[in-house]
């Protein structure tokens, strides 16, 4: 059974930042480097600024439970034109049992909820499989932007769009 709950408690903030931490360092480090998931880890995944974003409103984050583990987690923001997916991210163990359907689901209805019509994402370029499920489930690219993040890192990524209506 996989369920769906609002992270807004101190507890499951922690269990965000943990799943985090374990997810990022297996699935980027190959990808970004172990300094760069440091210190992105650091800055945009720690239970201090997990609960920064939730209290400034700037991502309502989620935690995916499959009979009742945790699983993985995601976060979105509703802005004036679309849902922003800024994070979904699913233990390598439970990958391929539906975790990630779900919560673009749940996703889709929050969209529908909200009269958007669009849900969009930026994705590493580099990171072939995720950008390969994405396609499948439909998403385009829409085109490459480069983010500076700080600390001489940045993100080279590109922003998919999925069209819900």
């Amino acid at each position: 059974m996989i369920e769906i709950v609002r992270v807004v408690t101190s507890e499951q903030i922690e269990i965000t930042a943990e799943l985090a931490d374990k997810i990022w360092r297996e699935h980027y480090t190959p990808i970004i480097g172990t300094a760069q998931v440091d210190y992105m880890i650091t800055k945009f995944q720690s239970p201090d600024a997990i609960r920064a974003q939730i209290d400034q409103n700037e991502l309502t984050y989620y935690l995916l439970y499959s009979d009742r583990e945790p699983a993985g987690y995601f976060a979105i923001q509703v802005k004036t034109e679309e849902v922003f997916l800024s994070k979904l991210y699913v233990k390598s163990s439970l990958r391929k049992r539906g975790l990630a359907a779900k919560a673009l689901g749940f996703i889709k209805n929050v969209a529908a909820d909200n009269c958007l019509r669009r849900i969009s994402l930026t994705i590493n370029k580099n990171n072939s499989a995720s950008l390969a499920a994405y396609e499948r489930l439909g998403f385009k690219n829409e085109k490459a932007v480069v983010t500076d993040i700080g600390n001489g890192f940045v993100m080279d990524d590109f922003i998919l769009v999925l069209c819900t209506r």
